[in-house]
C-alpha cells in the first residue's frame, strides 16, 4: 500500500504543488515527484529569484536619483552583483522551504526522483541521490513537469558566453555589454536588470515591436522608455548565428530591413521562448497524445489516455505560473469528483516587471478591431495623477477598450508605477461582467495609482475629471 496513491503529481512547481495541496484537501492520498528543488522553476530559477534581482536594481536606481527627491548628499555605493545574486538565492530557498511545510501540512508524499509514466496507471521513479528506483501506482496520474529555455537555431548556449534564463540569474561578474535575445517578460526583465547595474545592453526582437504580446501603444513606450535608459532595441531583426571569439566576447550576425550586421558582445541571453519538458516521459509508451511539442487535453485536464492529466507549460496556452496553478486546481477538483469552472483563457492577466511596469489582460485594441468589436477606448497618463507625481514615477499610462454596444471592459493595458498590482481590477471587472457605468460609481482611494484605472474608464465615456 505504501506505493499506492489516489493522485501522483509530476513536478513540484506551481502548478504541481498546487495540484497537489488541492487534491489533498479534497481527500485523496497524494505524492509529489520532483527532480529538482520543490516550487519549480517559478520559485527557483524564475519569478521570484528575478524579482528579488529587480528589486536590488529598483533600490540601486533609486539612489542613483536620490538628488530628486531632495536627498543631495545620498552616497551611492558600486553594486555587487554576487551578494545581489545570493540575496535572490536567499529568497528563492525561502520559497522553496515554504513549499516544503505545505507538503508536510498537508500530508503529501514528496519523492526526489526522475518519474516516467507506465501504463496500468504506474510511474516509475529513479531518485536523483542514486538510490533504487521504484514503481508507484495511483488511478489518478498529472504531469506538470514545466518548461526549459529553448535553444534557438545559430545560437547555441555554453553557459558561459551564450547563456539562458538560468545563467542571467546567477552570473558573478556584471558584464559590459549584453546582447539580450527576445523581447518578452524574460528578456526585457533581465534587460532592465543589468542595464540597471550599468551593463550596456541592446535587446534584439524578431518581431516588429518590444513586448510583442502587448498593445501596440504600451510596447511603444516601454520602447521609449528603454531608449530613455540606454537600452537599444533591434526590433525586425533575426539572429542569424552567434560565435565565440577568442578575445572572450560572441559576434553575432543579425538580419533585417537593411541587411545584415555584425555586433559584438561580453554575454548574449537566448531569452525567446520556451520549450515543453515531455521528453523521456514515457508518453508514447502510455499512449498520451502530443501536437507541436505539447501534450492535448481537454478543458479539466484529461488526456487522450483515462487516468493521465497534463497542466502548465506541457500543454497549450499561457506559459504562466498563475495559469498553472489554475489549472491545477480545476484538475484536482475533476479528479476529486467535483465539478469545477474551467479556466476562463481570455482573462489571464500578463506581468512584465521592467521599470515602469507593463500589465495588461484581455484585448489589445487591434484585435478588437479585427474582432468586428466597436469600440470606446480610455487612456489616462500618469503625468496627470497626483500620486505618480508624488512618487517621482509618473511615466505610462492606464488604456481600457470597451465594448460600445454592451458598455462590457474588452481589455486593460497598463504602463507605469505597479502596474502588476493594478491589473487585478480590471480582471475581476470583466470576470464579473461589470459595465462602464458600474465601474466608474466603485469610489476609488486617494491619492492612489488606482485612480488610473477609474479616470481611464470615465475617459473613454467623456466624463474624466483629471483630463
Amino acid at each position: 500500500m505504501e506505493n499506492t496513491y489516489d493522485l501522483i503529481v509530476i513536478g513540484a512547481g506551481p502548478g504541481g504543488y498546487s495540484a497537489a495541496v488541492r487534491g489533498a484537501q479534497l481527500g485523496l492520498r497524494t505524492a509529489i515527484v520532483e527532480r529538482e528543488n520543490l516550487g519549480g522553476i517559478c520559485l527557483n530559477w524564475g519569478c521570484i529569484p528575478t524579482k528579488a534581482l529587480l528589486k536590488s536594481a529598483e533600490v540601486y536606481t533609486y539612489l542613483n536619483h536620490a538628488a530628486d527627491y531632495a536627498l543631495a548628499e545620498v552616497s551611492v555605493p558600486v553594486p555587487d552583483l554576487p551578494a545581489i545574486v545570493q540575496r535572490s538565492r536567499e529568497v528563492a530557498a525561502q520559497m522553496s522551504r515554504g513549499v516544503e511545510f505545505l507538503m508536510k501540512k498537508n500530508k503529501i508524499d514528496v519523492f526526489f526522483a526522475t518519474a516516467r509514466v507506465l501504463p496500468g496507471h504506474r510511474v516509475e521513479i529513479v531518485p536523483t541521490d542514486g538510490g533504487a528506483s521504484r514503481e508507484l501506482s495511483a488511478p489518478h496520474i498529472l504531469i506538470a513537469t514545466g518548461a526549459r529555455s529553448r535553444q534557438l537555431p545559430g545560437l547555441p548556449q555554453d553557459g558561459e558566453r551564450i547563456i539562458g534564463y538560468r545563467q542571467a540569474l546567477t552570473l558573478q561578474q556584471l558584464p559590459e555589454t549584453m546582447l539580450v535575445v527576445g523581447s518578452g517578460a524574460i528578456g526585457s526583465e533581465l534587460a532592465y536588470f543589468y542595464n540597471a547595474l550599468g551593463t550596456k545592453v541592446t535587446v534584439v526582437e524578431y518581431l516588429p515591436r518590444i513586448l510583442p504580446l502587448e498593445d501596440a501603444e504600451v510596447s511603444r513606450e516601454a520602447e521609449r522608455i528603454f531608449r530613455k535608459r540606454g537600452i537599444k532595441s533591434m526590433t525586425g531583426t533575426q539572429v542569424l548565428e552567434a560565435r565565440p571569439t577568442a578575445e572572450g566576447t560572441v559576434q553575432v550576425t543579425v538580419q533585417n530591413a537593411k541587411g545584415s550586421q555584425e555586433l559584438s558582445a561580453d554575454v548574449v541571453l537566448s531569452a525567446a521562448g520556451i520549450q515543453a519538458n515531455i521528453e523521456d516521459l514515457g508518453l508514447e509508451q502510455v499512449g498520451i497524445e502530443v501536437s507541436r511539442g505539447k501534450i492535448v487535453v481537454d478543458r479539466f485536464y484529461r488526456t487522450s489516455v483515462p487516468g493521465y492529466y497534463a497542466i502548465g507549460d506541457v500543454v497549450p496556452g499561457p506559459a504562466l505560473a498563475h495559469v498553472a496553478a489554475a489549472e491545477a486546481v480545476v484538475a484536482a477538483e475533476a479528479i476529486g469528483g467535483l465539478t469545477p469552472e474551467p479556466v476562463d483563457y481570455g482573462n489571464i492577466p500578463g506581468a512584465t516587471y521592467i521599470t515602469p511596469q507593463v500589465a495588461s489582460v484581455g484585448l489589445t485594441e487591434e484585435k478588437a478591431l479585427q474582432e468586428g468589436y466597436t469600440l470606446r477606448v480610455g487612456k489616462f497618463p500618469f503625468t496627470a495623477s497626483g500620486k505618480a507625481r508624488a512618487a517621482g514615477r509618473a511615466e505610462g499610462f492606464v488604456k481600457v477598450i470597451f465594448d460600445q454596444k454592451t458598455d462590457r471592459l474588452l481589455g486593460t493595458h497598463i504602463i507605469g508605477e505597479n502596474a502588476t498590482e493594478m491589473i487585478a481590477e480590471a480582471v475581476v471587472a470583466r470576470k464579473g461582467g461589470l459595465t462602464a457605468m458600474q465601474l466608474l460609481r466603485a469610489v476609488h482611494p486617494h491619492p492612489t495609482m488606482s485612480e488610473g484605472f477609474y479616470e481611464a474608464v470615465a475617459a473613454a465615456y467623456g466624463e474624466a475629471i483629471n483630463l
